[in-house]
């Protein structure tokens, strides 16, 4: 579970997670302006641009601590 990983480690993951994010969104950007692509890679990289963005919504809810209302 995320929450037993110390808060360095999921920041540290985080900050990989966001940066594979946006390298990934830039592909997914030069793909399309060529005009003719892949679009079966393209769908795929978008699919893991979207497993990412799950990952890092995730890793950001374990790291807000639980408040008691």
């Amino acid at each position: 579970m995320l929450t037993q990983q110390p808060q360095h480690e999921l920041r540290a993951q985080l900050v990989k997670l966001r940066c594979e994010h946006r390298e990934l969104d830039e592909q997914i950007a030069a793909l399309m302006l060529e005009g003719v692509y892949d679009q079966l890679l393209v769908s795929r990289l978008k699919k893991r641009k979207l497993h990412i963005k799950d990952m890092i919504q995730k890793i950001n809810s374990a790291l807000i601590p639980d408040m008691n209302a």
